[in-house]
């Protein structure tokens, strides 16, 4: 703390980082910093499993809640220097400002592995530890009325707040900061951003309909840009590398398992982090699996198909039902000669990532809106999102053992709609038709 007790003048603390250099807490994020809440996002690694595969992606929730909070008060001095603040309200200022340090605070063990599991999403559970215990009594002595709800809000994406936009949205600071991060982290030179050029081209937009926003000024446009090609090269070579989205799957169906056989309870698993998730799965651990991902025995690829070349009927419950996809893969696994659990199928989705919606502030003044429809079809960054995200996803059929499995085959489940699945497993008639 740099300040003596009895001294005037605010309080503030400076924290290193290694990406961002010096962090400056201010006094509303000192008071909230060491409740357990924040604390525990110190032993949850930002990466999950990646660091199976990079070394160095050790990094945690921790260190990417302040730098997030510290490209936000960055992103406020400047929208202030340029005068765009007056209208926001003091309460509104802060509330941004904490939203960004707890922004992840409900987040579960090992990354985003286990909403993928058909858990909560950590923003429900991250809203719900801002209303209780010590974090909410750290809030309430702010004497904001309904500060919690208002931090919650923001954190969830259904803020009406002016700064809304630097908390969830296309320019969220929460993106430039991980992929800067855990490109750095994991040494490769994938997530570079032009972060100085992408904070000065933020600006407050008013809109016919959704009041005022944050936007982007016309000339940083290639800004946004890098950081559209950066989260694709990030995603295809770092979040879904095909041994860490091997271990993600082994750990998603050894997590289930254990809370099938009483081994592990949701309650537990919301407020745990990745040592003690760890110990308590391979104490229950029936699968193998669970062990087998501790001493990093992955499963192998029997088929890995581009995004790009899916059909269009591919199903959708394929990423979104759970249980049913379990089923499936127990199904083809005694196809092929393997046992239930040994064979698993992943097409992680996540259509939105490459979304582009916020206005655009034109060099005559004027405001434009840019979605993924393009802007008056002069710049094609909708089109070239979609094409990113399809050639960074891949369909994968994961293996313990060697077996004979056919792209073709596979796609023809992949394919088919969730009555007919269901049908075929009711009846015992095989999944794979050649």
């Amino acid at each position: 703390m740099n300040r003596q007790d009895g001294e005037a003048g605010p309080a503030f603390e400076v924290i290193r980082d290694p990406l961002w250099d010096n962090i400056r807490l201010d006094e509303a994020a000192i008071a909230v910093l060491d409740s357990p809440a924040m604390q525990r996002l110190r032993y949850v690694r930002q990466l999950g499993h990646a660091f199976l595969v990079y070394p160095g992606a050790t990094h945690s929730r921790f260190e990417h809640a302040l730098g997030t909070y510290h490209l936000t008060k960055q992103a406020l001095g400047i929208l202030a220097e340029r005068s765009e603040l007056q209208d926001v309200s003091a309460e509104d200022h802060l509330a941004t400002r904490l939203a960004a340090l707890l922004h992840d605070i409900g987040h579960y063990p090992f990354s985003h592995s286990l909403e993928e599991a058909g858990f909560l999403h950590h923003e429900q559970l991250g809203v719900a530890k801002l209303q209780h215990g010590d974090l909410a009594e750290r809030l309430a002595e702010f004497g904001v009325p309904d500060l919690a709800a208002r931090v919650g809000n923001l954190i969830e994406g259904s803020s009406q707040n002016p700064l809304a936009g630097l908390i969830s949205g296309t320019l969220d600071l929460d993106k430039i900061d991980y992929l800067s991060r855990d490109a750095r982290m994991c040494g490769v030179p994938y997530g570079n951003v032009d972060v100085d050029r992408l904070l000065a081209s933020l600006t407050l937009c008013p809109t016919d309909d959704r009041g005022t926003v944050v936007g982007i000024h016309e000339k940083g446009l290639s800004a946004l840009e890098s950081l559209l090609f950066a989260r694709y090269q990030m995603y295809r070579n770092v979040y879904w590398h095909h041994a860490v989205r091997a271990a993600t799957c082994m750990f998603k169906r050894a997590v289930r398992a254990a809370i099938g056989n009483g081994g592990l309870r949701t309650e537990f698993i919301a407020d745990a982090n990745d040592g003690a998730i760890t110990e308590r799965l391979l104490a229950a651990d029936t699968t193998g699996l669970a062990t087998a991902v501790y001493h990093r025995r992955l499963f192998k690829r029997a088929v890995d198909i581009p995004g790009n070349q899916l059909p269009a009927e591919t199903q959708s419950w394929v990423w979104q039902d759970v249980a049913l996809r379990e089923r499936v893969e127990d199904a083809l696994a005694g196809e092929v000669g393997l046992k239930s659990g040994e064979l698993l199928l992943d097409l992680p989705a996540r259509q939105a990532m490459f979304g582009v919606d916020l206005p655009l502030k034109t060099r005559s003044g004027a405001v434009e809106w840019l979605t993924d429809a393009s802007r008056s079809g002069e710049l094609g960054l909708g089109g070239v999102a979609e094409q990113l995200y399809h050639s960074a996803q891949r369909l994968r059929v994961f293996v313990a053992r060697p077996v004979a499995l056919q792209d073709k085959a596979v796609l023809g489940v992949v394919t088919l709609p969730e009555e007919e699945v269901a049908r075929r497993l009711e009846s015992g008639e095989p999944m794979l038709l050649t």
